[in-house]
């Protein structure tokens, strides 16, 4: 399989060739379970990066999971909600790629376009990974989770998420209910309501919209959980199928680490049965 990813690589140009060489160096001693992928959409002393960690001790199960990590659309928290998850995927045979991508700034687009493209690159190369390209999904927490729906809602029908996990995720850009914080990064402090409304989740959903796993906690004071709730209602109304979890206390922001969060073995066992649920839902991986 590495031969094949290696001569696969070697055609895709300057960002390849340095995952190619990533990849080279693991093998040869360091640790072949990791790669860190340069995406084509970096821009000059700003590298969006895909790390995927790939499974090791279970047989492949032709799911891959792109998570993108949560930090108000100004940094990223890319241990507790990013690579710290890759055991819990791996060891259910899951690929599982934590994606750094770009700070809006002056560009809104930058995000969206850096979830898009890992996206592709799970599909370019889900043969050689052995990923089905029908079970690729994608992962958000706080504004990390408004990537991960908007993703979920505009990417191209070609490479768009078969599913979308979401925790206490930034889903509206109302000012009456969305986390400030995030919408000034991302949309600036004066923006408009109809570019509001354009990534505003809740109003994009359609009959093609992922199934989704959404989580919260009632005391969430950073992000309103009627952003989840409101997600979940809209696709509800489409038919789209989705689970939704409010636990009684945590607050915002637990990610993997807080070892403190009361009701972390229950979030972890919930996420497990769905992507079980999920698994079975499928046909054999191709």
């Amino acid at each position: 399989m590495l031969m094949k990813l290696f001569a696969n690589l070697c055609c895709r140009g300057v960002a390849c060739c340095a995952a190619l060489l990533c990849l080279a160096g693991s093998v040869s001693g360091q640790t072949a379970r990791t790669m860190d992928f340069p995406l084509i959409t970096s821009t000059p002393g700003d590298e969006a990066i895909l790390r995927i960690f790939f499974p090791e001790k279970v047989a492949p199960s032709g799911m891959a999971v792109v998570a993108c990590p949560g930090g108000g659309y100004r940094n990223l928290s890319m241990e507790n909600e990013g690579y710290d998850w890759a055991p819990f995927f791996n060891e259910r045979g899951i690929v599982f790629a934590v994606l750094k991508y770009r700070m809006p700034r002056t560009d809104r687009r930058r995000p969206l376009a850096d979830a898009k493209e890992a996206l592709r690159v799970l599909h370019m190369y889900a043969e050689g990974w052995g990923v089905d390209p029908d079970r690729i999904g994608i992962m958000g927490f706080s504004a990390g989770g408004h990537l991960a729906a908007t993703t979920a809602n505009r990417a191209p029908r070609k490479i768009r998420p078969a599913f979308q996990i979401l925790f206490y995720p930034v889903i509206t850009m109302d000012r009456r209910f969305t986390h400030m914080g995030s919408h000034d990064n991302l949309l600036g402090k004066k923006a408009s309501r109809s570019l509001e409304d354009r990534y505003s989740n809740e109003l994009l959903v359609t009959e093609s919209t992922p199934q989704a796993f959404i989580v919260f906690s009632a005391d969430d004071r950073t992000v309103n959980p009627l952003n989840g709730s409101s997600y979940h209602q809209a696709l509800q109304e489409k038919g789209i199928p989705s689970e939704y979890h409010v636990y009684p206390s945590g607050g915002h922001g637990w990610g993997w680490y807080r070892k403190s969060f009361e009701w972390r073995e229950k979030v972890l066992q919930d996420l497990d049965g769905w992507l079980r649920k999920l698994e079975e839902s499928y046909a054999p991986a191709r």
